[in-house]
């Protein structure tokens, strides 16, 4: 009995990160899927098609693909004739036209983005209320009524940034040190003007966050507005994805703010024991993350290769083969360093935190 209760106890401890994992393996399936298809469609042969890496668990050829599953479920690759070297197959990756290539790279991409919207469309489809900007009321301790906030007062822009959706709020009120914002509402059908409205801040993992000391209006759902409000939503999760990178770059937040895999892991874990609910918007977010890092012009990422073929378009020749390798091994090996640097920090902050 003790050794049941004890194998119990592990399952329930254990279940929500073997989820974790198992959404990471969706995701990178959904990438290459992407690419996959795309290949299918534009007759280039693919040679193998896998999930993770390291030594094979399993697999099975199907045709001119095998496809494996492998030990480390942390990535995952199409393997494309001819796609980092040249090759005399008519139907080889280098072979084709480079508007096929482009396909090809950027359909990993867009195959997170899609799914980043049918997940938000998921997330939302519970309730019968849409979240909104407008100030419905204010809490007994609130602080930022004192300062011109006001019921009934639309936000649509907070320090300078574009307010459509509940999630740029939130994220507009996190790493604000002084406690202080400026704030443009619509009140009455006009554009007002708040400046250095003070609401109190909270500290939580070396980021302030401000308190938000009001409650918004929900807007009762239809077909329109749940579908208005997808769109918007999924594009605001693309929005803190590019400003979350232009804050880290600027300074703005540091290295602590930035999780790898094991944060990652924890963080989606640590939701999947509160509700299984609480994963879509996780996932969301994390596709989407996916699908937009991949584009950003760095070399060994799909964004990288799509700059060269983006200048073989333009000029009407390729890069030398040697120089485009060495520029994609050079940025694998910095973004390898940089995970490696993450995924430290993510199990220092679990050991001590």
């Amino acid at each position: 009995m003790i050794i049941i209760n004890a194998v119990l106890n592990f399952l329930s401890n254990v279940w929500p990160y073997l989820v974790a994992v198992l959404m990471f393996i969706v995701l990178i399936l959904i990438h290459e899927f992407g690419h996959f298809i795309a290949a299918k469609l534009m007759g280039v042969r693919v040679n193998e098609f896998a999930v993770g890496f390291g030594p094979k668990l399993f697999k099975k050829k199907w045709g001119e693909t095998t496809y494996a599953v492998n030990l480390i479920p942390l990535g995952g690759y199409c393997a494309m004739e001819g796609e980092d070297e040249e090759s005399a197959d008519e139907r080889a990756f280098c072979r084709k036209k480079p508007w096929q290539r482009f396909i090809i790279v950027v359909a990993g991409a867009v195959f997170n983005l899609l799914l980043g919207v049918i997940l938000v469309a998921i997330s939302l489809a519970p309730g019968e209320l849409l979240g909104t900007t407008t100030v419905a009321k204010f809490t007994e301790e609130a602080v930022s009524n004192q300062y011109g906030l006001s019921a009934g007062d639309t936000i649509i822009e907070v320090d300078g940034r574009r307010i459509y959706t509940t999630y740029d709020l939130s994220y507009a009120f996190s790493n604000v040190d002084d406690g202080k914002i400026d704030i443009i509402v619509k009140r009455n059908g006009e554009k007002v003007a708040l400046n250095d409205v003070r609401f109190e801040t909270e500290e939580y993992e070396g980021i302030n966050y401000l308190q938000m000391d009001f409650y918004l209006y929900g807007e009762k759902k239809t077909v329109g507005n749940y579908i208005e409000h997808t769109l918007k939503t999924t594009v605001s999760y693309g929005r803190v994805v590019w400003f979350s990178l232009i804050d880290l770059i600027s300074g703005k937040y540091g290295i602590s703010a930035v999780s790898g895999p094991v944060g990652i892991t924890a963080t989606v874990g640590s939701a999947a024991k509160q509700s299984l609910a609480n994963l879509w918007p996780i996932m969301a977010l994390i596709t989407i993350n996916l699908g937009i890092f991949n584009l950003l012009p760095i070399p060994a990422l799909d964004g990288g290769r799509l700059l060269f073929i983006i200048y073989e378009m333009i000029f009407r020749k390729k890069v030398p083969e040697k120089f485009e390798g060495v520029v994609h091994t050079i940025g694998f090996v910095l973004l390898f360093g940089i995970m490696i640097l993450v995924t430290f920090k993510d199990i220092w902050s679990l050991i001590t935190g």
